[in-house]
């Protein structure tokens, strides 16, 4: 019999109980405890080079703090906020348990970003320090001069000029530091989210909200135990880093599986998964939807036991090739930059390919109409969590210094996420889209995501992006873009095949009347679909 954290959900939710404390440090109170065992396991890095590094929670709790006194000196006070550019490098988790430490707040962001995007998140958070690589300083270093906020910049890596070098420095930094009395409603860590219109918003999140919140990803969805090795795929640079790299899995003791690479290699990832004793997989879709192109009867993976997906619903073609394939079912999980996990298809949950799952203990979650009410099953409305009289632990304090955005996504008592669903007769959620992304054709309300998997199951397809064109006659209609699958050639005949495949998989509605062809898609950090971008061209001049 498989044992699990939580083996009955009803029952599970509802005993679930919130518990902060007034004063909650991650960095002293999760990541010290564990340190307490000086041989307990808390990351094991790997290199394409097949450099490998064991990390102890207690080699953390020091470097932490030699870290910290490091920002100390270079002036980083509490309250103040750090950028954070790095790739999977160990430092990125010693700075952000240094970051925690000493109370600043940390604003990890993708080594993607132009000078643009740095320049505007460094005045809007004003940001008094940055750290990053030698491949990243350059851009920093072009827009510096107009960011007068930036006190210190900081690398990981070879030495530069105006730089200060963060391995020197910390190997002669102390080890005693004393923490900062950090409240549980501080601010701790800021993520720019972007919207589908204009610049990106600040996210806040609190030393609990993320930190303490993320108990619940860990312990119900993540299903980890202090004996596993738990592998995110996700980049650092998003929040789903924090969810899965960091607060979830530390939460409940578990090490961590890091592969440093430049890019996601199928095969590669096939491989480590064979080699090493990785018990738990985290991905998003896209990973998922690349791993099923490969042969996966080569491999074998005898230590995995649960595998993860969010980030947008997994299509259920996907998870059973997967499932065939290892037997494991890949369980989907939903949650917001603004959140932690609120939905998702708990290990004790009879999965429904294809929906969200159920409420996190902790959240009431519902599907609302526009004046907030709860409608019944089968109608869609807004995903939306209850924040009156209570307000969840998981849920974000605010937009940094935008009171108009944070407002509008209230309704009354109810924070509103922005996704579309509906929730079935026993209470699963299923995904329609975000509010903004649905199409809306001769009267009919279609979700992209349906017409998206529907493709998938075809042979000839890889992955693609469906998307409202404008169309005299209907409105708008259904526009597919098709990355196709290895051996296959656009063609008319080809066209027309994915329609009629897709008129009989779904409603005959819902089928792409234009498809087509591309060789990639446009994606965020994350990996999700840009379906704005591809929208927005489709529209350009038209409204």
């Amino acid at each position: 019999m498989e044992t699990h954290n939580m083996m009955d959900y009803d029952q599970e939710y509802a005993a679930f109980k919130w518990e902060v404390p007034e004063y909650f440090n991650f960095t002293r109170d999760v990541v010290d405890k564990w340190a307490a065992d000086p041989d307990k396991l808390a990351m094991l890095w790997v290199d394409d080079d097949g450099n490998e590094v064991r990390k102890t929670f207690a080699g953390f709790s020091r470097a932490a703090r030699r870290t910290a006194n490091v920002l100390k000196a270079q002036g980083v006070k509490k309250g103040d906020v750090i950028v954070l550019l790095l790739p999977r490098l160990i430092e990125w988790w010693e700075i952000n348990l240094a970051a925690i430490l000493m109370g600043a707040v940390i604003s990890p962001g993708t080594t993607q970003l132009t000078p643009k995007d740095l320049k505007f998140r460094f005045d809007a958070a004003e940001a008094v320090c940055v750290i990053t690589d030698n491949e990243n300083a350059p851009k920093v270093d072009e827009v510096i001069g107009e960011c007068p906020t930036v006190k210190s910049r900081i690398m990981v890596g070879e030495s530069r000029e105006g730089w200060l070098d963060l391995r020197a420095a910390t190997a002669g930094a102390s080890e005693e530091f004393e923490t900062v009395p950090t409240r549980s409603d501080e601010n701790a860590i800021l993520y720019f989210t972007s919207g589908t219109t204009g610049y990106p918003k600040m996210t806040v999140h609190t030393h609990v909200s993320f930190p303490l919140g993320h108990l619940i990803t860990g312990k119900y969805w993540l299903d980890l135990r202090p004996e596993d090795l738990h592998w995110n795929l996700s980049d650092t640079g998003w929040a789903k880093a924090a969810w899965s790299s960091l607060f979830g899995p530390w939460n409940m003791g578990a090490a961590l599986f890091v592969h440093h690479s430049p890019r996601f290699n199928t095969k590669k990832t096939l491989e480590l998964l064979q080699q090493y004793p990785i018990t738990t997989l985290c991905g998003a879709p896209t990973n998922y939807r690349m791993l099923v192109l490969e042969d996966l009867k080569q491999y074998k993976f005898p230590t995995l036991r649960h595998c993860v997906g969010a980030g947008e619903p997994l299509n259920p073609e996907v998870i059973e090739t997967w499932k065939e394939a290892t037997g494991i079912i890949i369980r989907d999980g939903y949650g917001q930059t603004e959140s932690v996990l609120i939905c998702g298809t708990f290990p004790c949950l009879e999965p429904r390919f294809g929906s969200m799952g159920k409420p996190s203990p902790g959240f009431d979650l519902q599907v609302v109409d526009d004046e907030g009410k709860i409608l019944p099953p089968g109608q869609e409305g807004d995903i939306a969590v209850r924040v009156k009289p209570e307000r969840p632990v998981g849920l974000f304090k605010e937009y940094w210094k935008n009171p108009e955005k944070t407002a509008g996504v209230y309704r009354g008592d109810w924070y509103i996420t922005g996704d579309r669903a509906y929730k079935d007769e026993d209470g699963y959620f299923w995904f329609v889209g975000r509010s903004d992304d649905v199409i809306l054709a001769a009267g009919y309300r279609i979700g992209p995501f349906e017409v998206e998997s529907a493709l998938l199951e075809h042979d000839a397809v890889a992955e693609s992006a469906v998307v409202s064109s404008p169309d005299e006659l209907r409105g708008e209609v259904v526009k597919a873009f098709v990355i196709l699958a290895p051996g296959y050639q656009p063609s008319d005949e080809l066209v027309k095949e994915l329609q009629d495949y897709v008129k009989k998989v779904t409603a005959p509605y819902k089928y792409p009347r234009k498809i087509e062809f591309v060789d990639s898609l446009p994606k965020t950090v994350s990996g999700k679909i840009r379906r704005i971008e591809l929208r927005e061209k489709e529209w350009a001049g038209k409204r």
